[in-house]
């Protein structure tokens, strides 16, 4: 795989990341629009191609990125630093859960690992960036029901079953609850394999969106193309 990704407005060098640069993150950053976010936070942001799209989206705001792994959090550091909105990025790194703003975000994004429960992933690298439980689940919940603001969002991208199953039995212990709901399939009408979900922390009435990746076998789908069409040269 190519170690740059280049997109219409920023590049990305993702040659010292474990996890590269993939469908799930992209579709998250390009699904995601706040305008009113003035603080916005990406947890995991690997690469930080999520948290560049969000600052490439949102003009107006300052994006922080979290990132636990060493290495990944040296490129988004430099990919930030080589982009033309570096002035409204910063990244740290360590967890999420060692973070203490000074401050509520608006938004929070997040393309969690969720291979919960599955077979150990050999490279630890890897395995740190897609292998968890439902504590960090619960973990993640915590921190957002804590440092979302009252009208805020958190967005992120999760297996359907994973949604279903075990996040959405636990939101409302964390005064949490799904506002919008992006059911993503490879094809119309196949059922979706991942959702994006919108949480906030009021009860308003639910927004669903369905979203198909291709048309047919090898043409993404109109859907997909508007989506990314402000990023992806291809488009």
């Amino acid at each position: 795989m190519r170690s740059i990704f280049r997109f219409k407005q920023f590049e990305v060098d993702q040659g010292n990341c474990a996890m590269k640069i993939n469908t799930d993150g992209v579709l998250l950053g390009g699904a995601t629009c706040f305008p009113e976010a003035e603080r916005i936070l990406d947890i995991g942001t690997g690469t930080g191609v999520i948290a560049l799209m969000l600052a490439q989206s949102h003009p107006r705001a300052h994006v922080d990125a979290v990132e636990i792994d060493e290495n990944a959090y040296q490129q988004a550091k430099i990919n930030f630093q080589n982009s033309d909105f570096a002035k409204r990025l910063q990244a740290f790194p360590g967890s999420f859960a060692e973070m203490q703003p000074q401050y509520l975000y608006d938004l929070i994004v997040s393309n969690p690992p969720f291979y919960t429960n599955s077979l150990h992933n050999p490279d630890a690298r890897k395995r740190l960036a897609k292998h968890t439980d439902i504590l960090f689940f619960k973990r993640l919940l915590s921190f957002v029901s804590y440092y979302l603001t009252d009208n805020g969002q958190f967005r992120l991208i999760i297996p359907t079953v994973l949604a279903d199953e075990e996040i959405a039995p636990i939101l409302s212990d964390y005064q949490l609850h799904v506002q919008h709901e992006m059911r993503i399939s490879s094809f119309s009408g196949e059922l979706p394999m991942r959702k994006i979900w919108g949480i906030g922390k009021k009860v308003v009435p639910l927004e669903i969106h369905d979203f198909a990746i291709y048309a047919e076998k090898g043409t993404y789908s109109a859907q997909y193309s508007a989506l990314l069409k402000p990023y992806f040269l291809a488009f």
